[in-house]
């Protein structure tokens, strides 16, 4: 173990801000991403989000928050539905069951379940039972 004092004038880097993001460099970085992976992206995002707010995680008592993943759901469920045709199966399927589970995990949850048909998402995917 080194006893020598440490100069922490010496290094000015050390106590600078990080820099901040290039506008430009992020536009750039952007562009060389694929539609499908921003669509995917941003389904499974607005997926956990739905999973934590309907109970689906670590501490659901204090968690749960069924309004908020009804906004959650309905989201997911027309990215996913108006993006389908344009990503391949195998990304759309998976993402229909993801949204399929917390659809069925928020009837679940809800002490007045909504009618067949009328649950969050189900204007776009139809009836989930």
């Amino acid at each position: 173990m080194s006893t020598q004092p440490t100069d922490h004038s010496a290094a000015p880097e050390a106590t600078q801000q990080p820099d901040s993001v290039d506008p430009a460099q992020a536009t750039r970085d952007i562009a060389d991403v694929a539609a499908v992976e921003v669509i995917t992206t941003a389904s499974v995002h607005l997926l956990s989000a739905a999973a934590v707010k309907v109970g689906l995680a670590d501490d659901p008592d204090t968690q749960t928050d069924l309004d908020e993943a009804r906004k959650l759901i309905n989201a997911l469920a027309g990215l996913i539905t108006a993006a389908a045709p344009d990503i391949s199966d195998m990304h759309a399927r998976s993402l229909r069951d993801g949204l399929r589970s917390v659809q069925l995990a928020f009837r679940e949850a809800s002490t007045i379940p909504d009618p067949i048909g009328q649950g969050p998402g189900e204007k776009f995917t139809g009836p989930v039972n």
